[in-house]
């Protein structure tokens, strides 16, 4: 197994992962979302009146609509289709009069999810100088060949990729760096359950790790419960067949960076 991959195994079970990953991800719930205070009104008085019509078309303005329901996007895509659908507009509104209108205020405001906050919070770390280098703009980056991680907007960063480093995914990178004259690219995710957008976040990892296109080292940074010892799906692929591969954690990332 890839080494830096074991020790990732190794800190996330024998030692304070989660205490320690709490700096790089720091997961703090955000308060409740605001509404438009006209746009509630008009809600609350087309509930008053039990005015399906008018309630659907006013909820379905709303940032997060109060109940979860597969035809709900699809009302969200074509207003039109409220109209002719009458049916489906009469069940869904039969909820929310069972629901109250305290209720649909409550679910309406609720907070972001934690992982949909995630994105950001690991550029964040890497401002604050914790791989002990402050990430410069582009212009910097490239004035000279001294140890360096590329900051600057994800264009930035997908422009020097493609132009100098021979990366052509689709997709940009969450981080690119250049120690001891070698240049590494990565993504960065933090991984808090098996299945769904997760298993998708990890592959577009993998992804980058298999371009091989690029002259540049590929890690992918990975945080959660791809370390966890068991039947996980990504434990079991980090063991097997992506043994090999550059796979680590944010905590092991500054000592493999100044091994290069």
């Amino acid at each position: 197994m890839n080494y830096w991959t074991q020790i990732s195994i190794d800190y996330a079970n024998q030692r304070s992962y989660l205490d320690d990953l709490f700096h790089v991800y720091p997961t703090i719930p955000e308060g409740v979302r605001e509404l438009d205070n006209n746009l509630w009104s008009a809600i609350e008085a087309s509930f008053n009146r039990k005015d399906n019509d008018d309630l659907m078309r006013n909820l379905l303005k709303m940032k997060l609509f109060p109940i979860k329901d597969s035809y709900v996007a699809y009302l969200k895509k074509d207003s039109s289709s409220i109209e002719r659908n009458p049916k489906t507009i009469n069940r869904l509104c039969g909820r929310l009069y069972e629901m109250g209108i305290d209720k649909i205020y409550e679910r309406c405001t609720e907070p972001k999810e934690t992982n949909r906050q995630i994105g950001p919070m690991f550029n964040n770390w890497i401002k604050k100088k914790s791989l002990g280098l402050e990430p410069v703009k582009l212009e910097e980056f490239l004035s000279n060949t001294d140890d360096a991680i590329l900051g600057g907007t994800d264009i930035d960063r997908m422009r020097f990729a493609r132009t100098e480093l021979n990366y052509f995914r689709n997709k940009g990178l969450d981080f690119i760096a250049r120690f001891n004259g070698k240049y590494v690219i990565g993504e960065a995710k933090f991984l808090s359950s098996d299945g769904g957008s997760q298993n998708s976040d990890f592959e577009d990892a993998i992804a980058t790790l298999e371009a091989k296109e690029t002259n540049a080292v590929r890690i992918a940074i990975l945080d959660g419960i791809l370390y966890i010892k068991g039947n996980t799906k990504m434990h079991k692929f980090i063991s097997n067949p992506y043994k090999d591969y550059n796979i680590m954690s944010s905590l092991v990332l500054r000592e493999f960076l100044y091994q290069l």
